[in-house]
């Protein structure tokens, strides 16, 4: 039976929902607080990490099942999106060594680098004690992927409404009534700043930096979370597309904690920390970037990234909200599905996350990791 299906925020979360679910013949309403393309949440840009090394093995099943979703997106929407470049980790060798582990149970290809032959084959790029490559992994280009998403559910049905901005969510159960434009009243009343009432089967919850304050008077269970402004920057060199993504894991040459990631984009070769920017109000927040931030990315570029020596780098900023065990939300209570808490490493799984969160809306259990109310699993 198709629903009525409310998707509150339209950055990858959303957006990635609303294709799923349009996929699966729902009637999606699209409510997003900002224009098209805008740069006040997580999604902006031009570039995030593709990848499917990670040290859990769910997150690679996560990523495993993304990677042929980004590609039927791509058909659908005639957007190109996911370029694989291949990426490094490199480090802690036992860091390494995981990683490695991770990939050949999943059957999936990666090769141990000496920081030589790191070398070798990408002069711009320094090693750290032990890596390793692996060939599925690239960039997604960030602003064209919602774009392509937005766009191929708008092909299948959905309403994108920009401009929108929810003020609160009310569970209202099924009444039988008929309301407004003919439709029998939902389970679900979304309230706008416009003063408009919408009534849904169900509602997807995809707020980003705005979740730990619209999401505590609708569900219970909700992980602490913490907002924050990051500041990456980019490097403009011309062979930036070249470059394959890495991660650089602390604890060997190199010590700060939750480590460095990088890869190229049409901006350039953009480096961040993981996680370590200030608490931010993001109604609030002052985006200038700090200097002190940016002159640590410049000090690790000059140790660690001679084929970046010499150019200055160009900040930017944008938010991570982040739960205290660093796994995702996605969980459902009555009518309303969350997608929460990304803690900074999402965009990979976007499509994925919109499958589950498709699953959810139709009545399928959520997976333990992701759930509200949760005990976070030992690490």
């Amino acid at each position: 039976m198709a629903l009525r299906v409310l998707v509150i925020g339209g950055g990858l979360m959303g957006a990635a929902a609303a294709w799923r679910l349009s996929v699966r013949g729902h009637h999606v309403t699209v409510l997003e607080r900002f224009g098209p393309g805008h740069d006040r949440g997580s999604s902006h840009g031009t570039s995030r990490i593709f990848r499917l090394a990670y040290a859990e093995p769910s997150y690679t099943e996560l990523a495993l099942r993304a990677l042929p979703l980004w590609r039927r997106l791509e058909e659908e929407s005639g957007q190109s999106v996911l370029t694989l470049t291949g990426a490094v980790d490199h480090g802690l060798p036992r860091a390494v060594d995981r990683l490695a582990d991770v990939l050949a149970k999943a059957g999936r290809s990666a090769r141990r680098l000496s920081p030589g032959e790191v070398a070798d084959r990408w002069p711009g790029l320094r090693a750290d004690t032990a890596a390793l490559y692996h060939p599925d992994a690239g960039r997604v280009h960030a602003d064209d992927a919602v774009s392509a998403l937005l766009k191929a559910a708008g092909r299948r049905g959905a309403e994108v409404r920009h401009g929108v901005r929810v003020t609160g969510i009310r569970h209202t159960g099924a009444t039988g009534r008929i309301g407004r434009a003919g439709h029998t009243e939902g389970q679900v009343t979304v309230v706008t700043d416009a003063d408009e009432a919408l009534s849904a089967d169900a509602v997807v919850v995809a707020v980003g930096g705005w979740a730990p304050g619209l999401l505590p008077a609708v569900v219970t269970g909700l992980p602490p979370m913490r907002v924050t402004q990051e500041q990456p920057v980019h490097f403009p060199v011309p062979d930036a597309l070249d470059w394959p993504s890495f991660v650089h894991h602390p604890g060997a040459g190199w010590d700060v904690p939750g480590g460095l990631y990088g890869l190229g984009s049409v901006d350039g070769v953009k480096i961040g920390l993981h996680g370590v920017g200030p608490v931010v109000d993001p109604d609030r927040r002052d985006r200038t970037p700090d200097p002190a931030a940016v002159d640590r990315l410049r000090a690790y570029a000059q140790e660690w990234l001679p084929g970046v020596a010499g150019v200055e780098p160009v900040p930017l900023t944008c938010l991570y909200t982040t739960t205290p065990d660093g796994d995702f939300v996605i969980d459902r209570q009555g009518p309303v599905t969350v997608l929460a808490g990304c803690s900074g490493h999402g965009f990979k799984f976007g499509p994925a996350i919109g499958d589950l969160a498709a699953d959810l809306v139709e009545g399928r259990p959520g997976a333990p990791r992701f759930a509200l109310g949760r005990v976070p699993p030992a690490r």
